[in-house]
């Protein structure tokens, strides 16, 4: 037997726990190494020795192998839905109560920018307040009775195009706004409802009188049009005229079978004729 095969051999016994070492440290970091972005979901990326975030670039969905001394900031990118419900004046001081909602979503393409600048708390650092600064802004533009009749949609049009002023440079996409109720005060409310009841009743009463006058008018043009005929018509008739169309009654009278006798002409200019059946 060789003793040169039973000898202790430091080396193999250095390199066997080495690996034994770095196997232990990927089993323990493995959590820390690896990050799985779910779907709808958008990673920025911290390296700490690597020059910090990086604002150019965004992870996608799936698994990531990283350092474990790096970090992943993972942020929902999908379609996503804020409701407000404050109190904005109008134009001549009253408060009106707003309900609505908003769509919005981060820019996926900007989303270490949105990271850098703002962070993960951007939808109560930026979104909400600019929602609230514009819904201020466009509705006090407006008196209540504009408000609650005509400019309910064009109002929220407004708030949509100024917040999205505001979130595109933050780097979130604002997609809809939706108001979905303004509430006065009970009292303006019941003058405003009975305001457009009378101008409604005025409405109605200028269009029947206008549909009054418009028959009227029809009425005259008929009637002049009549008594234009009847003149041309009485300017056409002379003597000879109703003579011949005399004859021409008579003639046909005389030929019906149930007349028997006709006597024509007892004037001056004429001669009795008599016509019937000779039998």
């Amino acid at each position: 037997m060789n003793p040169s095969n039973n000898s202790f051999n430091p080396k193999s016994i250095i390199a066997g726990a080495i690996l034994a070492g770095i196997v232990l440290v990927l089993v323990l970091s493995w959590s820390n190494m690896t990050v799985t972005i779910s779907a709808g979901h958008g990673g920025v990326l911290f390296r700490l020795f690597g020059g910090g975030l990086q604002v150019d670039k965004t992870y996608g969905e799936g698994l990531h192998v990283i350092a474990p001394w790096n970090t992943m900031y993972v942020y929902e990118i999908r379609q996503q839905e804020i409701s407000e419900e404050m109190n904005v004046l109008s134009s001549n001081g009253l408060e009106i109560s707003v309900d609505f909602s908003a769509w919005y979503q981060p820019t996926y393409t900007d989303l270490g920018k949105l990271h850098a600048q703002i962070g993960t708390d951007f939808v109560r650092r930026v979104v909400v307040p600019s929602l609230r600064s514009a819904a201020r802004s466009v509705v006090g533009r407006y008196t209540p009775e504009q408000i609650y009749s005509t400019k309910r949609d064009a109002i929220q049009v407004e708030i949509y195009d100024e917040t999205k002023k505001l979130l595109d440079e933050k780097h979130v996409q604002l997609n809809q706004v939706l108001i979905r109720s303004i509430t006065l005060p009970p009292t303006i409310k019941t003058a405003i409802e009975s305001k457009l009841k009378q101008e409604q009743e005025a409405l109605e009463y200028e269009f029947k009188l206008e549909k009054a006058l418009q028959e009227a008018e029809r009425q005259r043009i008929d009637a002049e049009g009549k008594a234009t005929a009847n003149n041309i018509l009485s300017a056409s008739i002379n003597e000879k005229i109703l003579r011949e169309k005399g004859i021409e009654a008579t003639l046909k009278l005389a030929e019906s079978n149930n007349t028997k006798i006709v006597i024509i002409g007892n004037s001056k200019d004429g001669l009795p004729i008599i016509l019937g059946d000779m039998k």
